[in-house]
């Protein structure tokens, strides 16, 4: 793997790490010490809308806010030949921004994401409020309760819980319902997954191609929905293998 010099930092592979629903740059707090200590360079972003820009939350926030947010991290931070990660419902973010800048991306890799569809016209909207429950009166976002938690990620436990708790923000209905459409060149780009085994999907179908071929190689992490919170060695490891 090529190296090239960042200030006086040789830098391995560049990471732009989108959070997924409810999180924010603060979910990859424990990964990108693991990253950095080899060389690698890390970008941690948060969407408008959640975490330290939750006061920036409204309505209107969807999908183009952070599309256009994760293309102002690239733009302002001068990155070529990074690798794009997309969490949870950010894999319809990361999908959609490295088919906007497509020159600039090495890999994407979908950490227990959504899988977009290497197929031109609109794809991913669904309506969250039948898995997650209604929209509280007089808000536009999802909160995060601990029912949800119990559901998809309940390894996080203890302090890591109430961490998770203290710092999760209302998720923007928008981002979920809004849709993408990707480019006839979009199949070019090369992909990789991260599957959580104890998140709740059949991994074992899908790693066998029962919801859909994957496009790219794959890791399973013994983990529910939010590995970078309780597994975040392992999935600095994955991240750097799935790569190159």
């Amino acid at each position: 793997m090529a190296k090239y010099a960042r200030g006086d930092i040789d830098v391995m592979t560049d990471f732009v790490l989108i959070p997924g629903a409810w999180l924010g740059a603060w979910a990859w707090k424990r990964v990108v010490p693991h990253l950095q200590k080899d060389g690698h360079g890390a970008y941690p972003v948060t969407l408008t809308g959640m975490g330290d820009r939750v006061h920036l939350y409204s309505k209107d926030v969807g999908m183009e806010t952070a599309i256009e947010d994760v293309l102002n991290v690239i733009r302002f931070n001068d990155l070529e030949g990074f690798v794009l990660v997309g969490h949870s419902f950010a894999g319809k973010v990361s999908a959609a921004v490295a088919d906007r800048v497509p020159e600039k991306v090495r890999r994407v890799i979908y950490l227990d994401a959504f899988r977009p569809e290497n197929q031109t016209g609109p794809q991913g909207g669904f309506d969250p409020t039948r898995e997650f429950g209604p929209v509280p009166s007089g808000t536009h976002g999802i909160p995060l309760t601990k029912e949800i938690i119990d559901r998809i990620g309940n390894d996080v436990q203890g302090a890591d819980r109430r961490w998770m708790m203290s710092h999760a923000t209302p998720w923007p209905l928008k981002h979920a319902t809004d849709t993408i459409d990707l480019s006839a060149s979009f199949p070019q780009i090369k992909s990789a997954y991260i599957f959580c085994s104890k998140s709740g999907d059949p991994v074992d179908e899908i790693v066998a191609g029962k919801w859909g071929k994957l496009e790219g190689p794959h890791t399973i992490v013994e983990a529910g929905h939010w590995p970078m919170i309780t597994k975040p060695k392992e999935t600095a490891r994955d991240l750097v293998a799935l790569s190159v």
